[in-house]
């Protein structure tokens, strides 16, 4: 596996992991399959792992800290763990949430995440959503101290504006922006991919495969099972799944032409988007995880990626990326 630079100190697999739906949202899970999925990433050569606090209400973070404690000194040495804060959900079932960003609150995630991950530093440790009650300077002068006191070694944003993006890396210069970008969802290119690059922030694409729609799969609401948070979701609804196939048949022509899957494509494409691009998809499946991994060896030429780039998925893709209640946090 090639390795990116998300920043001068942090290099990484061309392709990470996001754990996420090893614990929730995407139906039932099995934490003896999810070991399973996590060993097999050594083997492939991917190093980056991606996890918060959120998922699972902690089980991702424990779950993750099992798979560590089982590795020899050296594979655990190898390996680069992402964590983040700043979603609190509710003590409940339910899907509320608010975002709380305060510097006591950052801390005691810090040492809890500390724990659960069992491991003395995080890597990378990411304000999850930001909060407008907490201002975001005094949340990076937090993690700036985490950074000296040697319990994160990386500081990172998820769903920011550029603006925020400027102030915050004004304050403790951020190793990356993680944020959702595919084929279908290319809401920063205008404003906020050019900062990421002026500055030279690592991006972290995450739902880089469109919640498995980009990989041609998933063409019927039917196929999620109870408990799958695409079941609900507004973009796979059956009028807006038969809407938005157009744009797998618009990427079919080139899986055809580099004989690989329309997946890989779309993961490619976002390799070819910045130099420091790492996609971080997710999958319960070895053989979808396999795939994934392969995407890092295609090399689009310069005239597909611009075939790709003038798709128009405001047209194209039809439904929102989250319900009212996912998008608190989104910094617009």
């Amino acid at each position: 596996m090639n390795r990116r630079s998300l920043s001068s100190e942090l290099a990484v697999s061309a392709i990470g992991y996001g754990a996420m739906g090893l614990s929730e949202f995407y139906g039932e899970t099995n934490d003896a399959n999810a070991l399973r999925v996590l060993n097999k990433l050594i083997e492939l050569g991917v190093n980056f792992i991606d996890t918060a606090d959120l998922y699972g209400r902690g089980h991702n973070e424990r779950l993750i800290g099992h798979f560590l404690s089982g590795l020899s000194k050296s594979a655990r040495a190898e390996l680069r763990i992402a964590t983040k804060c700043g979603i609190v959900r509710s003590p409940d079932e339910s899907y509320a949430r608010t975002i709380n960003n305060s510097p006591d609150y950052i801390r005691r995630c810090c040492h809890d995440s500390l724990q659960r991950l069992g491991t003395e530093c995080i890597d990378l440790f990411y304000l999850h959503r930001v909060s407008h009650e907490t201002p975001i300077e005094e949340s990076m002068e937090c993690l700036a101290g985490l950074i000296k006191e040697g319990k994160i070694k990386h500081a990172g944003l998820c769903e920011v504006s550029a603006a925020t993006l400027r102030r915050a890396h004004a304050v403790c210069p951020l190793t990356a922006l993680q944020t959702e970008y595919s084929l279908w969802t290319r809401d920063i290119e205008h404003d906020i991919l050019p900062v990421v690059k002026e500055l030279g922030i690592g991006l972290v694409p995450y739902s880089p495969l469109g919640r498995g729609f980009l990989t041609g799969r998933y063409l019927h609401n039917t196929d999620f099972a109870d408990g799958d948070f695409r079941k609900n979701n507004e973009r796979f609804q059956q009028e807006n799944i038969d809407h938005n196939t157009a744009l797998l048949r618009a990427v079919q022509p080139l899986a055809e032409k580099y004989q690989c899957t329309q997946g890989q494509i779309a993961l490619a494409w976002l390799l070819a988007q910045y130099q420091r691009t790492v996609p971080i998809p997710g999958t319960r499946h070895i053989d979808y995880l396999i795939e994934n991994v392969r995407a890092a060896d295609i090399s689009l030429s310069g005239e597909d990626v611009e075939r790709l780039n003038a798709i128009q998925p405001h047209s194209l893709v039809r439904g929102e990326r989250y319900s009212r209640e996912g998008m608190k946090g989104i910094n617009t």
